[in-house]
């Protein structure tokens, strides 16, 4: 089975307000800014990155009630944002502060 988890941690920077699709699922795009130092080729990299993501249903519901400038930590995995556009959205599953 290929695998597609994403565990990250970061910082709210943009937050849009609950909607719902057309279907009624509830629905939460926000993008999140991770800072950290990873290892590589023995050595340490400084990581910056801004990453949007989307929240549907429960874990929309969960969202809505964050705010900008509030750490998570972020489960969910990546999927390309539409048909039309192969950039990756992480899809989040579950969000808790950090």
């Amino acid at each position: 089975m290929a695998r597609n988890q994403i565990v990250i941690s970061g910082e709210i920077i943009a937050l849009e307000s609950l909607r719902h699709t057309p279907g009624g699922v509830a629905r939460v795009d926000l993008t999140l800014s991770h800072n950290s130092q990873q290892p590589e080729a023995d050595g340490v990299r400084q990581v910056q990155c801004e990453i949007k993501a989307l929240a549907f249903a429960g874990a929309a519901e969960k969202v809505a009630r964050f705010a900008v400038g509030q750490s998570v930590k972020v489960r969910g995995f990546l999927a390309q944002q539409s048909i039309r556009s192969r950039q990756l959205v992480l899809h989040i599953n579950d969000i808790i502060l950090e």
